[in-house]
């Protein structure tokens, strides 16, 4: 394994892939020169050091782009970090389109020989009657309101026993999950639409082979009211139970799930194009080797998911900040640029509504991994997007209707962000992680580690190891890698957090509550 990395070659740091200690020496390309720095002072795993001198004031180059300015004078060999660096961004910003020459994957692929194979590429999925597809055959209960969570959570456990029962007679139908939350009553405006929207998009999700829709009967988002946010609808695969006007809510919804479980056990897995697949990309607890390993394979498995016509989502708009001109360029029209002008503008103006600084982002955890602004983070972070065109551009609750790269309006959060993803259509989010988290979200949340120490220690809630680029492994065989174990997932291989029985689900809250 090397000891450091100078991701692009006018980068004015290197990133230290072991601790360096005080006192060796580095052989670095500084300016077209083979040069020997050496470590003015110890050098974390994860960290940036200097190679060359960097004056007051002077641009912190990385990733081949400004991640902030110096505090102070910076020599060749120091730490660099928080303590001697710091943002550039400002508030709202004037963007000019400039787009980027496409430089798109043909339509057989990275080569002749892959492209013919990656054409054949296929997964074992479930077709349904209105032309979607899904990775799953789950039965999930929604409910419209907070008040019936706790019942919500109580049918899914007793039909599950029930289901258990019965043997091998629903061996095609997946779990039974209730997504619990908080919110469909005592909101108002945008924040009531959102929630609707939101439990609308899972209601229609394919992964769901039947759904329970379980309300209260007194709540704002009401089931009639919910109704036209779901549209055209099964009525063999959706049904409504209201537990005010039941003498048993919870008997009279296991018998509905009994006739869900029959419909959904009419569908059969079938060889399905690749292409059709919607995949999410998200990035929490990141650390110096995120932007370096996890993100940029992503990045690459997404290039070559579009490749074969299908389609991507990236999100968590406030860790674009800083980086957003390189999507923005990236946009296939203008249209599109000036849709992601206010996709950044729209959510600054949301920091700014709340009197919150825009630029403040990175944790705890990913200041101690070695990322120091939020320029540094968002240029690791949308590693992610690959090179492919910017397709789409979706606002909060929208579903991907463009195939290739979307772009989602979502915060951070990790929770809020991937529930966001799994609504706008996604069958699998792809979750890149330097630290580690054994969330879930509505579908199945494959964790992807930055580095083989995480991979190790949390073999419990890390699926795919990114790290053993660092230590040998190329991006090359990785990317086909990661692009095998996702069909893999696709066609019902279970995820760690799938095998704890973890599913998540949380709504963007932006509004009062009465």
């Amino acid at each position: 394994m090397q000891d450091f990395i100078k991701i692009h070659e006018n980068d004015k740091v290197v990133v230290a892939l072991k601790t360096i200690p005080q006192g060796e020496t580095l052989t670095v390309e500084v300016q077209g020169e083979t040069r020997q720095i050496t470590a003015l002072e110890e050098i974390p795993a994860g960290h940036k050091m200097a190679i060359c001198d960097i004056s007051a004031g002077e641009e912190i180059v990385k990733y081949g782009s400004r991640i902030g300015n110096a505090k102070e004078d910076i020599q060749a060999g120091q730490w660099i970090h928080t303590h001697n660096i710091k943002t550039a961004l400002g508030d709202l910003l004037e963007y000019t389109y400039e787009p980027v020459k496409q430089t798109e994957p043909p339509a057989d692929g990275w080569d002749s020989e892959a492209g013919k194979e990656g054409q054949e590429a296929t997964f074992l999925g479930y077709n349904r009657p209105d032309g979607k597809v899904g990775v799953r055959n789950e039965i999930w209960i929604i409910p419209t309101v907070g008040c019936v969570n706790n019942v919500a959570q109580a049918i899914a456990r007793q039909a599950a026993i029930w289901k258990i029962a019965q043997g091998d007679k629903y061996s095609e139908v997946g779990e039974i999950i209730a997504f619990p939350h908080p919110y469909g009553c005592s909101q108002m405006g945008d924040d009531q639409e959102h929630t609707r929207r939101i439990l609308a998009d899972l209601i229609n999700h394919p992964n769901a082979g039947g759904v329970l829709v379980l309300g209260l009967g007194c709540e704002n988002s009401n089931i009639d009211v919910l109704k036209p946010y779901i549209g055209e609808y099964d009525e063999n695969r959706v049904k409504f139970v209201v537990s005010q006007e039941c003498d048993d809510e919870i008997a009279e919804s296991l018998e509905v799930i009994k006739g869900l479980m029959d419909y959904a056990a009419g569908f059969k897995r079938e060889p399905i194009s690749a292409g059709r697949l919607v995949i999410g990309m998200k990035c929490g607890g990141s650390d110096g080797l995120s932007g370096i390993t996890a993100n940029p394979l992503v990045g690459r498995f997404s290039d070559k998911l579009i490749s074969l016509g299908g389609t991507t989502i990236l999100t968590e708009v406030p860790e674009m900040f800083g980086a957003e001109t390189i999507l923005m360029n990236r946009c296939a029209s203008r249209e599109l640029f000036d849709q992601t002008v206010n996709l950044i503008n729209d959510f600054k103006n949301y920091f700014k509504s709340h009197n919150q600084t825009i630029y403040e982002n990175p944790s705890p955890g990913n200041k101690k991994g070695g990322i120091s602004t939020l320029e540094d983070k968002s240029l690791g972070c949308t590693q992610k997007s690959g090179s492919a065109p910017v397709r789409g551009v979706l606002q909060y609750g929208d579903r991907v209707e463009t195939a290739g790269l979307n772009l989602l309006s979502a915060p951070g959060n990790d929770l809020v962000a991937a529930t966001a993803l799994a609504a706008a259509g996604a069958h699998i989010v792809l979750f890149t992680t330097g630290r580690g988290t054994p969330f879930a979200c509505p579908v199945p949340t494959v964790k992807i580690s930055t580095n083989s120490g995480l991979a190790g220690r949390k073999s419990n809630w890390i699926d795919f190891n990114a790290g053993v680029l660092v230590e040998g492994k190329t991006m090359e065989e990785m990317t086909e890698a990661l692009f095998c174990y996702v069909v893999e997932v696709a066609s019902g291989r279970w995820v760690r957090s799938e095998t704890a029985g973890f599913h998540d689900m949380a709504i963007f809250k932006q509004g009062v509550t009465l």
